[in-house]
Order: structure tokens, then C-alpha cells, then sequence
């Protein structure tokens, strides 16, 4: 913690990029900001929703900026698949699935499944899928079901949510670090399918209508998708904003009680101190 606080108090360190294990995020953010430093933290922002919503009070409070490193959001792909969403050229979007798996092995397995850490896919990778089910959805689940496989560390290897929302659209997010498992989301309308081979690293997508040929929108990053991010982030602070209007302080906080409501249905505990 030594280096972490030397780190905070130096005088020519503007802004802080936290990436450290999972349960180091809630502590870290708070020392940085306490320092005066403006934060981006690495999803999961936190290990439950109420350490980041005292965050992200107490950035405003400060008047610094915080965000979580949901670096995925801005994707230029994402603005063309918002655009066609929003218009409803292809009717309502009915349902959507992603999948996400790895494999992680040695101190690398620890380090992803110890609970003492913040392990679990769950909170690891599963965010990626229910942030990216959150924004194209529009909004949050009204209910959930979830089926999930333990590990020996006693946390989550496997899980697979289906997802309800209203005006009866679905949706399927499966998740696990022990199987590779592609990247892939789809989304189904009344009268389209569109495809992201992989919606993590989202740089294309295949559009096929019903009633005429598919196509492909192609949106590679300038350079590796992160500078995205750090442009949002550069710009907030230049114009004084305590957070990001593009990905909010709700988008940050309504996953993660999503996840605390999935684990605690899975008689995961956690706490808040």
C-alpha cells in the first residue's frame, strides 16, 4: 500500500487508472479521490453496489471524476448498433444472447475464482455480457433465472442467466472461465438478425434482413479500442464533469446490483464495510 499512497499524493499525477485485483478497487478509488486524483477504475468498478455508490457520492462530493473501465461502451461499432436499434427499421429488438468463457490456469486461476479477491466469472467477465445486455436493451431486467457451477474456491465457474424485460423481450447470457468459449452476441428483431462475432472487441457486425441481403458494418478501432476510453475520460475532466454522460454512474451501479442479486440467489455472500 506503500507505493499506492505515494502514487496518490504525487503532486504531478493528475489522474489515476486503477487496475488492480477485484477487491482492491473499492479502497484504491477511495485513496486516489481522497488524494485530489481523478479515477478510472477497471470493471468490475467494485465487488457490489453499495461501495460503488459511495464512489461515486463521493466524487461528487469532491468534484473529481470517476468511471469504471467499461472500455467496451465506447466502440464506434456500438454507436452504428445503437443507431439501428433506435430507428426501428427492423421492428423491436425481441431478444439478445451473448456468450464469454476462458480458460485460466495457475496463479492466474487464483487470482480469477479466490472470493477473497473478488473472484468468480461472474463479477469477472459476466459484466462484460450484462453491461453490453444493459445497453442494448435500453434499460434493466424486470426478473432473471440462472442455472451455476462451483469451483473448489466455492465461487461461480459457470453460469447461464435468462433475462426478462418488459413488453415481453428476452434475453441469454452465459458466462464461465474454464471452457473457451467465443465471443459471440446475436440479436434478434421482428424482421432482422444481426451478428457480432465477437461483441467484446466489437469492430463488425453482420446485418441480415428477412426481406433482402445481408450485409456487414465494419468499424475497426484507430488503434486498439482502449484509446476510445481514455479520449472520454480526458474529456470529461478538461470540462469539469465528475462523470461520463455516455457511460453514467447508473450504467456502472444497476449492473452491479444486477450481479448482486444473481449471487445472492446463489447463496454467494458478500458484504460492505
Amino acid at each position: 500500500m506503500r507505493k499506492y499512497e505515494e502514487l496518490a499524493a504525487a503532486p504531478n499525477v493528475d489522474a489515476v487508472y486503477i487496475a488492480t485485483p477485484n477487491n482492491l478497487h473499492f479502497e484504491n478509488t477511495m485513496l486516489c479521490m481522497n488524494a485530489g486524483k481523478h479515477v478510472l477504475c477497471e470493471k468490475p468498478f467494485t465487488t457490489c453496489a453499495e461501495e460503488a455508490e459511495k464512489l461515486y457520492k463521493t466524487a461528487d462530493e469532491k468534484g473529481l471524476f470517476v468511471m469504471e473501465g467499461f472500455w467496451t461502451r465506447f466502440l464506434p461499432l456500438y454507436d452504428e448498433l445503437l443507431k439501428i436499434i433506435k430507428s426501428k427499421q427492423f421492428g423491436k429488438l425481441c431478444h439478445a444472447r451473448c456468450d464469454y468463457g476462458f480458460i485460466a490456469n495457475g496463479a492466474r486461476r487464483e487470482r480469477k475464482f479466490l472470493s477473497e479477491l473478488g473472484g468468480g466469472a461472474l463479477l469477472d467477465i459476466g459484466i462484460y455480457n450484462l453491461g453490453f445486455l444493459r445497453f442494448i436493451m435500453g434499460g434493466d431486467p424486470e426478473a432473471f433465472q440462472s442455472e451455476v457451477r462451483f469451483n473448489e474456491y466455492g465461487t461461480d465457474e459457470f453460469s447461464v442467466i435468462q433475462l426478462r424485460y418488459p413488453k415481453g423481450r428476452t434475453a441469454h447470457s452465459l458466462q464461465t472461465i474454464g471452457l473457451q468459449i467465443e465471443r459471440k452476441a446475436a440479436l434478434y428483431f421482428d424482421r432482422a438478425s444481426i451478428y457480432l462475432p465477437d461483441f467484446q472487441g466489437a469492430y463488425s457486425m453482420i446485418v441480415e434482413p428477412v426481406d433482402s441481403d445481408s450485409y456487414e458494418v465494419d468499424s475497426p478501432p484507430e488503434i486498439n479500442g482502449f484509446e476510445y476510453e481514455v479520449r472520454e475520460v480526458t474529456r470529461s475532466v478538461k470540462a469539469g464533469k465528475t462523470h461520463s454522460d455516455i457511460f453514467r454512474p447508473e450504467d456502472s451501479i444497476t449492473v452491479l446490483r444486477l450481479m448482486d442479486k444473481i449471487r445472492e440467489s446463489w447463496g454467494l455472500k458478500f458484504s460492505f464495510e
